[in-house]
């Protein structure tokens, strides 16, 4: 009996690696790109505009496919869906690789995307699946080490095939890893016998396609969205109309898309809101951090993402340790000290984003917040998902997976306007100071006039050079003040999502499988149909 369990746990362990592998692949590409842009626009010889659908593109049919990741699981089973994903995914990467111009890539970038999609709610099932209650945090841990740590790989090893190498290796490495992938989970993943089809939420998949897709494409603007612009005003209301109508939908149909009456169960309800809200706060290092090391200090994306790379292993190595100890102490005792962690180091690395703090004190304080990260996100996820009865963990991991994926979006446009408008203000501020009534800015104009001339400018070319140099000043330290702002800002946020984990169980022990389990289990499916 023993040597059983044993064989099974070590087969679940070799699934999970499975799961890892597709998980990193596809998160791994999504950061790996944004490196690459610059060179596609020289390739393809198009412009900004243009090259950012193969950003957008990706996107949009993430947010379209993952909804639909449930219902496809309870009617083909995860592994099937796992392999055509991540067979989609390799596919769809080696297409990349061979794209001849802006338009075959977002195509092929799209058939991407649709395997990408589906990758980490699915693997997200799996794991459910394979592991004991008990194993389940130990097992979410490892997972989120490719989770996490794939976004800060990305632009080092992006950085290093664009300086080094062809930039097609970007796309094509993932063809043998994902060919490896394939055949290990048609060995290693156990399948399930096909149900029979259910009736499709048409109305549901079409409603959440079109409010995800257009919301999505706006946010994708950044803190460059044109509301002058009619199409955006227009695709916004059509995106909110066509989620309240999701909503209406999934609450009233007997056989939902998405079943939104899993959020009657409050761990799962409010671990979600922690996780969206965590994800506004987390954009000071994954967002900010890259932005100020590149922009401001020099940094190439190289040598930005070496900077960012002892974070990711220090939240690697945290992710397993929180995950196993989530049993032992319960959620709030990792939760809130690795918040409040969060919320120091993060003040910490607004007073660092300036141009006098060392490489290595960023780099500390990365580490330090990756700590609190490490801590805290793990077990969130977990203890939310744990509740759920284990019948609807396909369509809860896909609602969770959609938030996320909204959450980030709404991050990244929360976070660019944030910056972008306080760069407006502190700019105004501090040039209104700079006028004849000022004798500091008068006698600096004054001097580096003098120092213009001395290398051979006429009078008025000196004034006009020193002037303009003073304003390139200030529009440095404008920017560098919004960014610091804008990290400051996510330590509010952290706050509340303190105050918001204060609600979470805090049952030490999972629920009991066996009789037991099936009881939680149906208790919980006859609150779901309430």
């Amino acid at each position: 009996m023993g040597e059983n369990n044993n064989e099974s746990l070590a087969s679940s362990w070799l699934a999970l690696a499975v799961v890892i592998i597709g998980t990193f692949m596809s998160i791994l590409d999504s950061s790996i790109v944004n490196i690459a842009l610059p060179k596609m626009m020289a390739v393809f010889g198009v412009s900004l505009d243009d090259i950012k659908w193969v950003l957008t593109a990706y996107t949009l049919a993430l947010g379209a496919i993952i909804p639909l990741t449930g219902y496809l699981q309870e009617i083909l089973g995860a592994k099937r869906i796992y392999v055509f994903a991540l067979a989609m995914f390799t596919v769809g990467s080696m297409l990349c690789g061979l794209s001849w111009s802006n338009t075959s890539m977002i195509a092929f970038r799209v058939l991407q995307a649709i395997g990408g999609g589906m990758i980490m709610p699915v693997g997200m099932s799996i794991i459910y699946q394979i592991f004991p209650r008990e194993k389940i945090g130990l097992a979410l841990g490892f997972w989120g080490i490719a989770a996490m740590a794939a976004p800060a790989i990305g632009p080092t090893l992006g950085g290093y095939i664009i300086e080094k190498m062809d930039w097609r290796l970007i796309f094509n490495v993932n063809v043998p890893v994902g060919i490896v992938g394939v055949i290990l989970a048609l060995i290693l993943l156990k399948g399930t016998e096909r149900k029979p089809f259910k009736s499709f939420d048409i109305i549901g998949f079409l409603s959440s396609t079109v409010g995800l897709v257009s919301i999505l494409y706006v946010l994708g603007e950044g803190s460059s969205i044109d509301w002058s612009k009619l199409e955006n005003p227009i695709l916004m209301t059509l995106g909110c109309l066509s989620l309240v109508l999701f909503i209406v939908n999934e609450l009233t149909h007997p056989d939902p898309l998405l079943d939104l009456r899993v959020f009657k169960l409050f761990d799962f309800t409010i671990s979600q809101i922690i996780t969206s809200v965590l994800t506004l706060a987390m954009m000071g290092g994954v967002y900010v951090l890259p932005l100020f090391l590149q922009n401001i200090r020099g940094y190439t994306p190289m040598e930005a993402g070496l900077i960012m790379l002892p974070g990711a292993l220090v939240m690697g190595f945290m992710m397993p340790l929180s995950g196993n100890l989530l049993n032992k102490v319960g959620v709030k005792a990792l939760v809130i000290p690795g918040l409040l962690i969060l919320a120091g180091a993060s003040y910490e690395l607004a007073t660092a984003i300036n141009m006098n703090s060392s490489k290595d004190y960023i780099i500390l304080v990365n580490c330090i917040r990756s700590i609190g990260i490490g801590l805290s996100m793990m077990p969130i996820s977990t203890t939310g998902m744990n509740v759920v009865p284990t019948h609807l963990i396909s369509r809860a991991s896909a609602l969770s997976n959609t938030l996320r994926q909204v959450a980030g979006s709404v991050s990244v446009t929360l976070m660019s306007t944030l910056i972008q408008g306080r760069n407006d203000y502190n700019y105004a501020k501090l040039s209104e100071q700079i006028n004849v009534y000022n004798p500091t800015s008068n006698s600096t104009i004054s001097t580096l006039t003098k120092a213009f001339m001395g290398m051979g400018m006429d009078t008025n070319t000196a004034r006009a050079s020193a002037v303009s140099y003073i304003v390139k000043i200030i529009q440095g330290q404008a920017y560098v003040d919004a960014m610091s702002y804008s990290v400051v800002i996510t330590v509010v946020i952290v706050f509340v999502t303190i105050f918001l984990a204060l609600f979470m169980g805090g049952k030490k022990e999972p629920k009991k499988e066996n009789k037991e389990g099936e009881k939680n289990e149906s208790t919980g499916g006859a609150l779901i149909a309430e």
